[in-house]
């Protein structure tokens, strides 16, 4: 499928992720990657709205099909890469898909893959360090916080610290640029992360 084909719309993806994905906390992790990789794709000068599909709907076959076995070929994310591929979504978006998972045997060539591998695990680092703050919120965090928190093993533990920085190395940016800079993202869409203070 060449890039310039047409990509299913953000409602789409959106619909998507809320039929099969009931937890809060599931969704706005979605929500997170989404708005770091559109900010990323601004960045590199590519298609914001084609990187945002894969931020989006990285994870939404997460809660049906958890894969604790790790199986490369059954359930997440190869299931969900099955569904996304018979509504249409681009093969790049879901190579990105399947290589965001260290078990499924893809390799993650595009700059798209090792973005969406590089932002994930993070994200949740810093809504879990946000989260642990009086106000609750994405605005007051800032990169050497996340640092400080990723040293403490007990935190917020199911967030592999490995992925964090080798995403990083292999995207080729400095770990706390990129901190900030996914931090900075989150921020710009705070509300909808439930990460705007304690009133949001």
């Amino acid at each position: 499928m060449r890039l310039t084909d047409q990509i299913p719309s953000r409602a789409e993806a959106l619909a998507l992720v809320h039929e099969y994905t009931a937890s809060d906390s599931l969704r706005k992790h979605m929500l997170s990657v989404e708005a770091a990789m559109r900010a990323y794709a601004t960045r590199f000068g590519e298609n914001p709205d084609r990187w945002g599909l894969a931020g989006l709907v990285h994870d939404f076959d997460y809660e049906r099909f958890p894969n604790a076995s790790h199986s490369a070929t059954e359930e997440h994310p190869a299931e969900g890469v099955r569904i996304l591929r018979e509504k249409g979504f681009p093969e790049d978006i879901l190579a990105s898909i399947l290589g965001h998972a260290n078990y499924s045997g893809v390799a993650r060539e595009s700059k798209m893959a090792k973005t969406l591998f590089a932002v994930d695990e993070l994200t949740g680092l810093i809504t879990a360090t946000a989260l642990v703050r009086p106000s609750k919120s994405v605005m007051e965090v800032e990169a050497k916080s996340v640092r400080k928190k990723m040293k403490d093993k007990a935190f917020a533990r199911g967030v592999s610290r490995d992925d964090v920085i080798n995403g990083a190395a292999d995207l080729g940016v400095d770990l706390d640029e990129h901190i900030a800079f996914v931090i900075s993202a989150m921020q710009a869409v705070a509300p909808s992360l439930g990460l705007a203070g304690s009133g949001s």
